[in-house]
């Protein structure tokens, strides 16, 4: 290399930073748009460099399919399922007790997504079956103040973990089953 080449040096040097800036990033959408900006630097040390056909295997395989497919792992494992009885009417605790629940899971980028089950065997089944990730019913209402409960239930420790640190409403009842309560090894 020559000094004609010091733009060579400029471009080599932002694998690195890139490669820090994905390590570092807590947002996984963000993390997804810079290994994409990882994957096109890549592709262009390479064309510069005269390998064009890794290059191209680069830009096509490293990062557009790569891409996809991470784009797709992430979207669908960033969702808490919660499963409620269908028929039964929530009312306007239930609404607040779901914000609360949606405001601590979109702190760590998630989505809450209900699934309605017709009775309350069909809600526990899926419970067992792995369907979904929680339940939730109605409980006892509260004497002093005449608040709804809701049982809450969830057979994942990390989110039981998560909602049992920051969950302050009163009105959720939160519980925790392992595999070996629901049924399954």
């Amino acid at each position: 290399m020559t000094m004609d080449d010091s733009y060579l040096y400029i471009i080599i040097a932002l694998l690195p930073l890139s490669a820090c800036m994905l390590v570092f990033q807590v947002n996984p959408y963000h993390a997804l748009v810079i290994r994409g900006i990882l994957g096109a630097v890549a592709a262009l040390v390479y064309a510069v460099l005269g390998a064009a056909d890794v290059a191209l295997t680069e830009a096509l395989v490293g990062t557009m399919l790569a891409i996809t497919l991470y784009a797709v792992a992430v979207r669908s494992s960033l969702i808490m399922r919660l499963g409620i009885l269908k028929d039964r009417v929530m009312g306007d605790d239930f609404e607040q007790v779901l914000n609360e629940l949606r405001t601590i899971l979109g702190k760590r980028h998630m989505r809450l997504e209900l699934v309605t089950y017709p009775d309350t065997e069909a809600l526990q089944q899926g419970l067992m079956d792995k369907e979904v990730h929680g339940i939730c019913v109605q409980g006892l209402r509260l004497p002093a103040d005449g608040q709804q409960t809701y049982q809450t239930t969830t057979r994942v420790k990390r989110l039981y973990e998560i909602m049992q640190t920051e969950l302050s409403s009163p009105a959720m009842v939160l519980t925790y089953t392992s595999a070996a309560d629901t049924g399954r090894k």
